[in-house]
């Protein structure tokens, strides 16, 4: 017999299964030598008390064995001879949908300007030590996208829970554990995901997929309002009657490419701030209740949002036990972001903390048409690469300092590796958005107190939190509204957030395409 029961059990329960069989013999008056085996099916972590609790969904096999089941992947078959279509971008999105389109029947031919997972480490290596930014290969551009060596999130609003538990299927396949399968918010690590985009890679290849590295497009071949091919940077010409363009959320030659061209864009708002680093061992103490976090409960997170004067200011991408990395896709400019690896071992916790935008901030931006959000961003990151001294060196201010608007006599050593430098940034941030942050740190302290602290430190800048654009597409083709056989896809289209949801929407994409090319 099974049975499906929600619990909820101490974290030491949760950790030990001959516990957890103790707890639910008693609870559910089932003879302990009757449960055969206890299947979690989730798990999350309920802190809002003093006692953290773990909340389980299991399926109990009583006097009934138990089959794992193996994640298998899908047949994938040859499509070597196959109808070829171009993918312009190897992140999530234009990985899932070259895999998709395998299934479907056609031959993907990816075009990816970065390198392959092991090669990007040099130039990654290159920005950290050396302060030399790659403009093709670097954390946002490379196998993988800007996931692969940032974090690898799988944490998704999307409320499509069938096409998530398929996304999450096809990351075990090819070699991710599959505890992700059964957290709230699964994570894999910075270590772990390159070798799993590797295989991926792999397997597109095995099946006939063409993959070209270090090939960046600078045109789009169009004859009238069909799209043909693309022109690479080397001087190659590439066609195909079908494209999808899944170049991420910091391909700015891309958006500049299509608004030169004609081919519609709008500009979307995005949020803005500063990337704030904490102890680890203090945000356990906030989440947790406690003096010292159970050695039964994870590094702890935290996910806030408030209002000021009618603005959000929320955290994002939040990383427990990691790092503050830079994220600059270009010289002259600083961008910071975060990451953990799988243990999430590390003593700090970092997480961007950012101000909603609208239409009317980007105003002075306006000649750029559907551009100036991205203006808006690029005149941050440039201020703050002067401010950092002209390297990759981050502004930086002591946490309450900040609030007071005082520059910080000393700073602590941190986890950016660049380093660096005092600053006040209210030389970087436009005032409104500094003004919003200040008050909005001060709200964050009354829910969790002890957050604002002078041992904490903000770099600047947060830009990169979504694509500062949105490539619009008809609703029942997929395809942009005005030219056929160009499917805008993932998170540079404006279409996802995250790693999951660009997934999701490259197989939404190959599969217009497929069906598409049967009418």
């Amino acid at each position: 017999m099974q049975k499906e029961l929600q619990l909820r059990v101490l974290p030491e329960v949760a950790a030990d299964n001959e516990k957890l069989k103790d707890e639910i013999s008693q609870d559910q008056n089932i003879p302990k030598r009757e449960i055969r085996h206890i299947d979690i099916l989730r798990r999350s972590i309920d802190a809002r008390q003093k006692q953290a609790i773990i909340n389980l969904k299991v399926n109990l096999y009583v006097n009934e064995e138990f089959t794992d089941e193996p994640i298998t992947l899908p047949d994938y078959p040859d499509v070597t001879n196959a109808e070829e279509v171009l993918i312009v971008g190897m992140g999530p999105a234009g990985l899932f949908a070259a895999l998709q389109l395998i299934e479907e029947g056609k031959k993907p031919v990816i075009l990816e300007r970065g390198k392959d997972v092991k090669k990007r480490i040099k130039d990654l290596k290159g920005i950290n030590v050396d302060h030399v930014v790659n403009e093709d290969s670097n954390y946002c551009f490379g196998e993988g996208g800007a996931g692969t060596y940032s974090d690898g999130k799988l944490y998704t609003r999307s409320k499509k829970r069938g096409d998530v538990q398929r996304i999450l299927e096809l990351f075990v396949g090819f070699g991710a554990v599959k505890e992700i399968l059964v957290e709230a918010h699964p994570h894999i690590g910075t270590n772990k995901l390159p070798p799993i985009i590797a295989n991926m890679r792999e397997c597109i290849l095995n099946s006939g997929g063409e993959i070209h590295f270090n090939t960046r497009v600078i045109d789009f071949l169009l004859e009238g309002d069909q799209v043909r091919g693309v022109k690479t940077l080397s001087g190659d010409t590439l066609r195909a009657d079908n494209v999808i363009l899944a170049t991420g959320h910091s391909a700015r030659d891309i958006f500049e490419l299509l608004h030169r061209k004609g081919i519609e864009i709008e500009l979307k708002p995005l949020s803005v701030g500063v990337r704030v680093e904490h102890t680890q061992s203090l945000i356990d103490s906030i989440q947790y209740s406690c003096d010292e976090r159970s050695p039964y409960l994870p590094p702890s997170a935290y996910n806030i949002s408030k209002q000021v004067d009618g603005r959000g200011v929320y955290s994002f991408c939040m990383c427990p036990g990691g790092v503050i990395a830079p994220c600059a896709t270009q010289p002259g400019e600083i961008v910071t972001n975060g990451w953990s690896s799988s243990r999430r071992a590390r003593a700090t916790a970092n997480s961007g903390v950012v101000v909603e935008l609208s239409k009317k901030d980007f105003k002075p931006f306006e000649k750029h048409g559907p551009l100036a959000a991205m203006e808006f961003q690029k005149a941050i990151e440039q201020k703050a690469w002067l401010e950092g001294g002209k390297t990759q060196t981050a502004p930086a201010q002591r946490l309450v300092d900040f609030t007071e608007g005082r520059l910080s006599g000393d700073l602590p050593n941190t986890s950016y590796s660049p380093g660096i430098r005092s600053v006040d940034l209210r030389s970087v941030l436009p005032g409104f958005i500094y003004s919003t942050l200040r008050d909005g740190f001060k709200e964050f302290d009354r829910s969790m107190r002890g957050y604002l602290t002078n041992d904490a430190v903000v770099h600047a800048p947060e830009t990169r939190t979504s694509s500062p654009v949105s490539i619009p597409r008809d609703r029942a083709t997929g395809q942009h509204v005005r030219i056929k056989g160009l499917y805008p896809c993932g998170e540079g289209a404006g279409y996802s957030g995250g790693i999951v949801s660009a997934a999701m929407d490259g197989v939404k994409c190959a599969r217009r395409v497929a069906e598409n090319s049967a009418t």
